[in-house]
């Protein structure tokens, strides 16, 4: 709605809203049904609507857009220590002050859920369903509650990624012990509940808007959002809206990329005002060893089956000469044949779509056990078995094939329970991790940042079963392991946390430069960050930036830094409307004199349209944030098919907040013999500035694709 038509008669929007839903009149006998008054995210309300009710406030003064709900969906401890943490060095140290008495949040009582619930670590808890119920009618009483009480565990884990104090003796059946904390350990949590089951679990836009809002109003500094819609313009993206009236408060945004990698345009939240961060490995592990026969084979492989198990000489079936079987199809399987023996499927990653239909093919038929065969897997969370598992790398699953086509009584030992730790290669990008570029928004790199996201033991609900064992048995458990980049955008708002209590002064920009600019392309053994679905190195399509770095974070030197109008003039060169562009961040004085695809993003990337070759410049400004004078000199590191020209070439800084612009000039000729395998991506290559006679860093990837 358009504030400034609102009659002076009303004292408040609220009342103008509620008196204008009521003037709506209604022949059919339905009346309209208010559900949200929005103050902060946008500048109106939600409400159950009739189409006569929807023509006709479409024709009253005030009145600006009307969007129908949508749906939103999650994207779903060993981390701190991989990515640098230590109790006394780096950010830790930092810490973060008491709660401040500017927090205006509240702990609601609901369903299972009181006040007193809270405390000083829990300082909020709200619950946003009137949307949920209006699409349903209802919100499950056995499989939920209609209260800020978490029930399948994604608060729980996402928020104890995020902040979680330090809990000694974590553990998940014997995987993963020691001791588990947050990025944060010091920070509070609000936790704003939008995510309801019935028949799936989904989020409605009205509630999340109304999150959002609430959030706002609450006074928070940092918003986690494990959860994405489908990409549509921004205005029409409940996310990119609150994210924005967030920003203009000062509050930085995470959010996940999305679980739909490997395949390339699938990035989620790809808003440029948002943290979009992708998932990655650690250097950790879940093991469980094979041995086949009398010691002729041993191979170790990927499990966390949720018992201490030794198995010992049990037969291995393999359909040999029937490939169905081989692939363990659904209903191929044969009870008989199986019964009490471990089923070896050389499993065709292809068929992921009947991935769960034959987890419960191997359940029902008898088996004792599965060992699959994959380079990937399907997306296997551990709840997905009740009967033990393995998955082998093909190249040991073949050696297994080999061993049990050719042994006339095969049998395989294994023993479970086994955590690997400084693995190697480590990072690797997620095989589920969505991929660059974003489809709306395809001038801006996406994701920003990789961050741990795959394994992760954080919170779980202890009074809900989880880990399946035996015949539809489920074992309660205090913490869990999940995987998704639900888990590594936790990771990375936490980190933004202690960045924002060490820099005050630092805008959302800023914040995530730094986490830009200073993150990591090369794994642990000093190589290019791998795509684990490939083994080869992966591209800035893949992992951003590089995988998030806090300790160097905090002290980046320089950054980019991104005003409220740079964004604006964005959405003008995005060709946006005006009604758009308002809808988005609520101001309704702007103007699109400089509107422009070029944001001071700390990153580069040039489309390819239809075309092997173009170039482009690039404007940038840098802002030392660090005290004293400063000379940098660029050094680009550019492959085949790429020349980049920084003009110019050395900047010098003053001091703290003094700046220094520069342009880069960028040509791109990925000539056929040079286009690699890859149908959407060209080539990339790195700008980085030295700090002469200094330690400082400051690095970004130019990265050329071809358009969706």
């Amino acid at each position: 709605m358009d504030k400034s038509a609102m009659p002076a008669a009303f004292s408040s929007h609220h009342d103008w809203y509620m008196s204008t839903l009521s003037s709506l009149s209604s022949p059919d006998g339905f009346s309209p049904l208010h559900l949200y008054t929005y103050n902060h995210v946008i500048d109106g309300f939600s409400a159950v609507l009739s189409q006569a009710h929807h023509d006709q406030l479409h024709e009253l003064p005030g009145h600006l857009a009307t969007y129908p709900e949508t749906k939103g969906h999650l994207h779903t401890t060993r981390a701190p220590t991989f990515l640098g943490l230590k109790k006394h060095s780096g950010l830790w140290p930092a810490g973060l002050p008491p709660v401040p008495k500017r927090w205006r949040g509240a702990c609601e009582t609901g369903t299972e859920f009181n006040a007193s619930y809270c405390n000083r670590k829990l300082i909020g808890a709200r619950s946003f369903s009137k949307g949920m119920q209006q699409e349903k009618q209802n919100i499950s009483k056995t499989n939920d509650y209609d209260s800020p009480r978490d029930f399948l565990g994604h608060g729980s884990h996402t928020s104890s990624i995020a902040v979680g104090s330090s809990a000694v003796g974590a553990e998940y059946f014997g995987y993963a012990k020691g001791k588990a904390i947050g990025m944060a350990p010091k920070a509070r949590i609000a936790m704003y509940k939008v995510l309801f089951f019935d028949e799936s679990y989904d989020a409605a836009a009205t509630d999340v808007l109304a999150g959002l809002d609430q959030a706002i109003e609450d006074g928070v500094d940092v918003l986690s959002l494990s959860l994405g819609f489908f990409e549509t313009p921004f205005d029409e993206n409940p996310i990119a809206i609150g994210a924005f009236a967030a920003l203009k408060k000062g509050i930085f945004g995470s959010c996940s990329a999305g679980n739909n990698g490997p395949h390339a345009y699938t990035i989620l939240n790809g808003a440029p005002w948002i943290t979009t961060v992708g998932a990655g490995t650690i250097d950790r592990e879940f093991a469980a060893h094979d041995t086949l026969g009398d010691g002729e084979l041993t191979v170790t492989g990927k499990s966390v089956y949720p018992e201490t198990l030794f198995v010992s000489d049990v037969p291995i079936y393999f359909g040999h000469g029937n490939r169905t079987k081989e692939l363990c199809e659904i209903y191929s399987l044969d009870p008989e044949e199986v019964a009490g023996k471990y089923i070896f499927c050389d499993f065709d990653s292809s068929g992921q779509t009947n991935a769960y239909a034959q987890i419960d093919e191997m359940d029902t038929a008898g088996a004792a056990g599965v060992i699959f065969s994959s380079s990937e897997g399907p997306f296997f969370r551990p709840t997905d078995f009740f009967k033990p598992f393995v998955l082998v790398n093909p190249k040991y699953g073949d050696l297994v094939k080999h061993y049990v086509i050719n042994s006339k009584n095969a049998t395989v030992s294994i023993r479970f329970e086994t955590t690997l730790l400084g693995t190697k290669p480590a990072p690797q990008v997620a095989y589920f991790s969505s991929r660059g570029r974003d489809r709306k928004s395809p001038w801006i790199l996406k994701p920003y940042i990789l961050a741990p996201g795959v394994d992760i033991l954080a919170a779980g609900v202890p009074n809900r079963g989880f880990a399946p064992i035996g015949d539809d048995d489920y074992l309660l458990t205090d913490y869990a392991l999940e995987s998704g980049t639900s888990m590594s955008c936790p990771h990375a708002a936490g980190i933004a946390t202690l960045l924002k209590a060490a820099h005050r002064d630092w805008s959302s920009a800023a914040i995530r430069s730094a986490m830009m600019t200073t993150a990591e392309v090369f794994d642990n053994e000093n190589g290019r960050i791998i795509d684990m679905t490939t083994g080869v190195a992966g591209t800035p399509l893949d992992f951003g930036a590089g995988h998030i770095n806090p300790n160097k974070a905090i002290d980046p030197d320089l950054v980019y830094d991104i005003e409220i109008q740079d964004y604006i003039n964005y959405l003008c060169g995005l060709n946006y409307t005006s009604k758009q562009i308002r809808t988005i961040t609520g101001m309704r004085q702007f103007n699109c004199d400089s509107a422009t695809l070029d944001l001071n993003y700390p990153s580069f990337i040039i489309l390819l349209n239809n075309t092997n070759t173009t170039g482009t410049t690039f404007q940038r400004e840098l802002t030392n944030v660090a005290e004293g004078i400063s000379v940098y000199r660029a050094v680009v590191r550019a492959p085949s098919g790429m020349k980049a020209v920084v003009q110019p070439a050395t900047i010098t800084f003053a001091g703290k907040y003094s700046k220094a612009k520069f342009q880069l000039t960028v040509e791109i000729d990925v000539g056929v013999g040079s286009i690699p395998e890859s149908d959407y991506f060209g080539n990339y290559g790195f700008l980085s500035w030295y700090e002469v006679n200094g330690k400082h860093q400051v690095t970004s990837p130019i990265v050329s694709a071809f358009a969706p």
